[in-house]
């Protein structure tokens, strides 16, 4: 039986610059689904970058009603935990509600923002075909620069044919050639010749 596991935990805050701050939350995957190119993963995301995810989800899934993310209170105060840990239980129940939906489990952005520390900007570029590497790539390159999971790394060191065959699994669930297609961009055909 295939299973997900969710947890967003750790809240940090981070220093943008000498005025700002911003709290972000480790999102810690343990999965079997055969949709995930990566079946452990951890990254870092901020709450405004879980608001991307939910809009860009939302505009390619229009008929599908998406769980709500904590709301975004002028109020929330980032030293205070009960705040901080409110807002990181309502971004673990986003996830976990958006993981049991398999429409949504197709679409390359989730497993980017889930398997990469890509920025929103490069997690689009790269679904749209707009990068050299494809959104494969992007996840086993990033779980060969994250070392707190040494078994998969061990994994990927055995042989190029394991690694080839572990990205023919394209992390939408299609092939990689339909990434441009479900991201609604025009394929360059510029692009395409070279």
């Amino acid at each position: 039986m295939e299973f997900v596991t969710v947890l967003v935990r750790d809240p940090r805050t981070q220093k943008e610059d000498s005025w700002h701050s911003y709290i972000d939350y480790e999102i810690f995957i343990h999965t079997n689904s055969m949709c995930f190119t990566r079946k452990t993963s951890c990254v870092r995301r901020r709450f405004r970058e879980f608001v991307w995810l939910r809009q860009r989800l939302q505009s390619n899934a229009v008929l599908i009603q998406l769980p709500e993310l904590p709301s975004k209170t002028p109020f929330f105060n980032m030293n205070n935990p009960h705040h901080v840990d409110h807002r990181r239980q309502g971004l673990q129940e986003f996830l976990e509600k958006i993981l049991q939906n398999a429409l949504l489990l197709s679409d390359s952005r989730l497993h980017l923002f889930l398997q990469t520390q890509l920025s929103p900007e490069d997690m689009e570029a790269c679904v749209c075909g707009q990068t050299k590497y494809s959104v494969a790539d992007a996840i086993h390159k990033f779980a060969s620069l994250n070392r707190r999971f040494p078994i998969e790394d061990e994994e990927g060191k055995k042989g190029k044919n394991d690694a080839d065959s572990d990205s023919e699994s394209s992390s939408s669930g299609l092939g990689p050639s339909d990434d441009s297609i479900s991201c609604g961009c025009k394929a360059n055909p510029a692009s395409e010749e070279s």
